[in-house]
């Protein structure tokens, strides 16, 4: 392959991985531009679990043979296996030497090798392919993994040209692999509540939204629990911010804890005092019964003074579900009827009969304005 061909290669892969939206397809492209710039008929890329001494398949693409899946969820390789892993692209390379590619052959090594490793060569043989170039991936300074194209028996030898290029492209994937970390990083943080480590309002508006459109497509069942932590406010004045903090913190773990008898819940800080769970397909009776264990076990946490909870679900009799900002009014009038009450039990929307008072309350008027919170505390008796 010429120059020019080799940098448009390059170019293709780099822009492959940075047009990847999740860290599977960032490893799909990874594969699939390494092996097209390579001639390759098959490629894969594998990282290296320290703690657990095993090199992890995370793509294989190309001519895949049966037991080769794209995405596999368990193939893993003890690192004794191939010890290059360690003592060639960790040490070598730490030690001065370059962290560099090597080829090998279903007869044996052929080029740029830091020596012969036979269960690799077996795999070659036992997998109908005829050479196989091996490029280290070095990221934030450490061995990260590998990269690794194959060609089948009757296709050309990779040489040290190619072993030479397998370097540059395992570099051009450690650049995108990072790329892809931080962006990822980043989206986290955008829908994670920093204090307690839960979802945000923004995670719960965009999953809201998304339920909903499955619930007015295919009727599936959208519970949403809504719950204000009592008594964050005295805990404040009183005994410091600091003390509030960690009654939330707290508070954000018993929420986590009961949303996992839900499963597929969304746990969620909405901000300051408030939390939410929302749940898409389990019946809403698994839902109130989780908020009434969440209930039980926030009346326990010191030195707060319970929670107010308020539910509302698409499963109950609370009228058409348009928009998620009904589904939403409805848990949140629920809540405030639960605190108006000092309900130690969630409140649930739709289940006082044909005049029940929090979806009568939110189906009054047309349009609220902004203060409608402010406005529920007055109205629910």
């Amino acid at each position: 392959m010429g120059e020019d061909k080799r940098l448009a290669a390059v170019v293709a892969l780099a822009q492959g991985m940075a047009a990847a939206r999740t860290p599977p397809e960032t490893w799909r492209a990874a594969a699939l531009g390494a092996c097209r710039a390579l001639d390759g008929s098959f490629a894969a890329l594998s990282v290296w679990e320290r703690g657990v001494g095993r090199l992890r398949v995370l793509v294989n693409v190309g001519d895949r043979r049966p037991d080769e899946e794209e995405f596999p969820e368990a193939e893993t390789y003890p690192v004794h296996q191939f010890p290059e892993i360690t003592e060639f692209l960790h040490e070598r390379w730490a030690g001065g030497g370059g962290a560099n590619a090597w080829v090998e052959t279903a007869e044996g090594t052929a080029a740029g090798t830091p020596g012969y490793f036979h269960q690799r060569v077996a795999a070659l043989r036992r997998r109908g392919r005829g050479c196989c170039v091996v490029a280290p991936v070095v990221l934030h300074g450490r061995a990260w993994g590998e990269l690794y194209v194959a060609r089948g028996v009757r296709a050309a030898v990779f040489g040290p040209g190619d072993a030479g290029f397998a370097t540059v492209l395992a570099a051009v994937v450690a650049a995108g692999l990072a790329q892809s970390e931080r962006l990822e990083e980043a989206r986290r943080l955008a829908f994670t509540d920093s204090l307690t480590g839960l979802a945000n309002r923004r995670a719960v508006d965009v999953h809201l939204e998304e339920a909903v459109e499955r619930h007015r497509a295919e009727g599936v069942i959208v519970s949403l629990v809504v719950c204000d932590l009592n008594g964050l406010k005295r805990v404040n004045d009183t005994l410091g911010h600091a003390v509030g903090d960690r009654l939330l913190e707290r508070f954000g773990s018993v929420l986590s804890l009961c949303g996992a008898m839900v499963p597929g819940a969304l746990a969620a800080r909405l901000g300051g005092d408030e939390f939410c769970l929302l749940a898409v397909g389990p019946p809403v009776d698994d839902v109130v019964e989780a908020a009434d264990e969440l209930c039980r076990r926030a009346g326990e946490l010191e030195p707060g003074e319970g929670v107010a909870c308020g539910v509302a679900s698409t499963a109950d009799a609370i009228g058409e579900v348009g928009d998620a900002r009904r589904l939403f009014r409805l848990a949140d009038a629920a809540q405030y009827r639960a605190k108006a009450l000092r309900a130690e039990r969630p409140v649930v929307a739709g289940r006082e009969g044909s005049e029940d008072p929090v979806v009568r309350l939110v189906d009054e008027p047309p349009h609220l304005a902004p203060a409608e919170r402010r406005r529920f505390r007055g109205r629910l008796p």
